[in-house]
């Protein structure tokens, strides 16, 4: 059923249909040809059912935080914190961009938050500096993949839920490879520099300076403390975490910072909603696809496909990083991995890869998949905030998507980079 799936769900989102409704109307058509009439009400009654879970909840109250903190302006103290402390490198704002991508991702783990938020003040001031619009575009879009790598995470959740995984575990094995892109990026950029003309470095921001951008830039940076401090402690799970995060960016915003009015909150919450519930929704329909393909038997079949192939974990691994990569070119991230999840995760288990590993491998590859076309969602919002075509944004991130590649490989064939900080809390043998 798979092999059928995958064209028909390509055609019906070609001929304009939206990505949930051509994930429940081609099994459900897949269903009817093959005279599983019955099985079609079992379909969609269980697109409520994914979504009726605890926690999932986590996913729409990290996303309203990110909403809150938006609102309050404090992106903005991210960016000044970043200028203070990168600002006077050459092609300083370009790594002031990747920088504030990462202590972003540790507020929203959104990476669409991220270049809505960061790509509307960045590619502005780039450009203003002497940067490309293209190049600006490109490495806002490509620093907005570490979002959902850095905990707190949307995806990782997702993975947690329909895997059976620790939200903890993943959480901290998302830690290091995260910081590894980041760096991986400021590093191209370093060789970027010559090729394209970047900028000269901008004065050295003096140590009172950096000091006073600290300070204005503490509440926030103590987010994803207060979350992992929680978690990993014991105080509170995932979704109350979430929960936490939201009255805790609510009340900076509100009585600390001042840049919050009670007038804000209604469009918050429009917003917050919104956005949450196309990605449930997507969680939902995916959901109700795999109960279908259980019904079909079709991951047996497909883990028999590939154990046919070679019996080399090593080689497997490497195929499954080209299978995940075009997967998430036509995917978003939670739905791909709550249809493939259940069927990849168990063959790589049994050949011996650690099930955390595993699960940053298919976490990080399908969030790369967001800066691919043709559905890549970052290019389009990014195409959206600088007004540039998806094309050209597309050509301009490919350096940054090389690297991101690179990092791929790098965490597939070296696990500690995944497992070291879990194991070292406990959450990894």
């Amino acid at each position: 059923m798979l092999s059928l799936f995958l064209p028909l769900f390509l055609i019906l989102l070609l001929v304009g249909l939206p990505v949930f409704f051509g994930l429940i109307a081609a099994p459900a058509i897949l269903l009817w040809l093959n005279g599983q009439e019955r099985d079609i009400v079992l379909l969609y009654r269980n697109v409520y059912n994914g979504m009726d879970s605890f926690p999932l909840m986590a996913i729409p109250f990290f996303m309203l935080a990110g909403e809150v903190m938006n609102r309050s302006n404090i992106t903005l103290r991210l960016v000044e914190f970043s200028q203070a402390m990168m600002g006077h490198l050459r092609g300083g704002l370009a790594h002031v961009n990747v920088l504030s991508s990462m202590l972003f991702a540790g507020l929203s783990g959104s990476a669409v938050a991220d270049v809505s938020a960061l790509g509307s003040m960045l590619i502005p001031a780039m450009e203003k500096q002497g940067y490309t619009r293209s190049f600006a575009a490109a490495i806002t879009a490509a620093s907005s993949i570490i979002g959902p790598i850095i905990p707190p995470s949307g995806i990782m959740i997702i993975y947690a839920y329909v895997m059976g995984e620790s939200v903890a575990a993943l959480f901290l094995a998302g830690i290091v490879p995260g910081i590894l892109m980041g760096g991986g990026l400021m590093l191209m950029i370093h060789f970027l520099a010559d090729r394209y003309n970047l900028p000269a470095a901008t004065r050295r921001a003096t140590w009172g300076e950096r000091g006073n951008a600290s300070l204005k830039a503490i509440w926030p940076l103590l987010t994803p403390v207060i979350i992992m401090g929680g978690i990993l402690g014991g105080i509170f799970t995932p979704t109350e975490a979430a929960a936490v995060a939201v009255g805790y960016a609510t009340l900076i915003g509100l009585f600390v910072m001042r840049t919050l009015r009670l007038s804000d909150l209604p469009d918050v919450l429009t917003r917050a909603g919104m956005t949450s519930a196309v990605v449930l929704l997507l969680v939902g329909a995916a959901m109700a696809f795999k109960t279908v393909a259980s019904l079909s038997h079709t991951p047996e079949l497909l883990a028999s496909i590939i154990l046919g192939l070679s019996d080399n974990p090593l080689i497997l691994l490497f195929l499954i990083n080209l299978l995940l990569f075009v997967v998430g070119m036509f995917l978003d991230a939670g739905p791909a991995i709550i249809i493939l999840g259940p069927i990849l995760g168990p063959i790589f288990t049994s050949l011996g890869v650690d099930s955390v590993h595993f699960a940053i491998i298919m976490a990080v590859n399908l969030t790369v998949g967001l800066l691919t076309p043709p559905m890549g969602l970052v290019l389009f919002v990014t195409s959206s905030v600088s007004g540039l075509r998806v094309e050209t944004i597309a050509r301009a991130t490919l350096p940054f998507l090389a690297v991101e590649i690179f990092v791929i490989f790098l965490i597939t064939y070296f696990p500690a980079i995944s497992l070291t900080v879990p194991r070292f809390f406990g959450f990894v043998q």
